[in-house]
């Protein structure tokens, strides 16, 4: 799989994009599923689905992308566990209903595993020679966990401490397990678009006046900043009131301040969108090179905070298809053949300057250790 060379320069000032072959040549997305998605942290599912001993969860990471069968088990232990859903014998995946059971056994020719993914036994193998050996277990995949939320990864760049560490320090006083799941406001949005247009919209903060005019009236703009973490974003929502607005405890670094929100950015694909409510938790799913699915899993926290989660719902709703629309264009724009790159805000678009340097460093086949400086050449 080869690699590209596009650079994004350090310094914003001087910085042009990522060119629109990025967002268009099934090339590139090819080598984004391997370089960039096979190597960083996923979200896969939370622990609701495995809380009680002997139970186990088949799951898929990163469905339509890179389509890898996982299976998540708690053994009786209660040690949690990730695993490759794929038996070692013959491929055929090992368990494919989710529930509760002491082992795992292959339905195929009956290959039995512990929860753990230890092979225990495989019928008619009597006179094999060398068997069994340790690659006969189901192997171990890379999992990280916040709160409730679990990630995996098949080949992580990068710790999942360094991903999580800021967001702990910043949004840790949350209780986090008290979030539920509420699949009634759940939902999945398909956008015609390249999945990296949707991220870098969502990190853009000079777009709202002009796309997102009513959530423009309910935050005070001119205090709306971006902080960046190593493989990170915040951006806060700040109002000039404190109606609807989280009740922030000493320890925040945010205490005193009118916070409707915490907008968090994962590298590369995941956002925790943090309401005095509650949570919306967004997934962008990669399906193709113009086509994403972006997955909105609500928990509630609270169901009294902010009046009525109807109009909760009815503004996150009025956000997201205001965004659709915006992306959706861009995607038909940077197909032209007059458009190549474009320059950046210095004040308000850090967040996509960063996510592109970050990609770009991906897509070339490096990775960016917390704090450094991707090697760049003017552009």
């Amino acid at each position: 799989m080869r690699t590209l060379q596009w650079d994004v320069y350090a310094d914003i000032r001087q910085a042009w994009t990522l060119p629109g072959q990025v967002y268009t040549d099934v090339a590139v997305y090819e080598v984004a599923r391997t370089h960039l998605f096979a190597r960083t942290w996923q979200f896969v599912a939370d622990t609701d689905c495995v809380a009680q001993p002997e139970q186990v969860h088949p799951c898929t990471l990163l469905a339509g992308c890179l389509d890898e069968p996982l299976l998540l088990s708690r053994d009786a232990d209660h040690r949690l566990h990730c695993l490759a859903n794929v038996c070692t014998h013959r491929g055929h995946l090992v368990c494919q209903q989710g529930g509760h059971t002491p082992t795992l056994r292959c339905p195929y020719h009956g290959r039995h595993f512990g929860l753990d993914g230890t092979f225990q036994h495989m019928p008619a193998f009597e006179g094999v020679v060398g068997f069994p050996t340790a690659q006969d277990n189901l192997p171990r995949v890379p999992m990280g966990r916040w709160g409730k939320w679990l990630f995996a990864a098949l080949d992580p760049a990068f710790p999942f401490e360094d991903l999580i560490g800021p967001l702990q320090d910043c949004l840790g006083w949350l209780p986090l397990h008290e979030f539920t799941y509420d699949a009634t406001r759940s939902r999945d949005y398909f956008v015609h678009a390249n999945w990296a247009l949707y991220v870098e919209n969502y990190l853009d903060a000079l777009h709202i006046p002009f796309v997102h005019p009513e959530l423009t009236g309910a935050l005070d703009y001119a205090q709306y900043r971006t902080e960046l973490w190593p493989y990170a974003t915040l951006q806060r929502g700040i109002t000039s009131d404190d109606a609807d607005t989280f009740d922030l405890p000493t320890a925040s670094p945010d205490v005193g301040q009118h916070v409707a929100a915490y907008y968090v950015w994962l590298f590369p694909n995941t956002m925790f969108n943090f309401y005095p409510w509650g949570l919306s938790l967004n997934v962008v799913q990669p399906l193709g090179v113009d086509r994403t699915r972006v997955s909105f899993l609500r928990y509630v926290w609270d169901h009294a905070k902010s009046g009525s989660l109807v109009s909760a719902d009815a503004a996150v709703e009025q956000v997201e298809r205001e965004d659709e629309a915006v992306v959706e264009a861009v995607q038909q724009g940077v197909r032209s053949r007059f458009y190549t790159r474009g320059r950046y805000s210095p004040t308000h678009e850090q967040g996509t300057h960063y996510f592109h340097r970050l990609l770009a460093a991906f897509l070339n086949g490096a990775t960016v250790a917390p704090g450094s400086r991707v090697a760049q050449d003017q552009v």
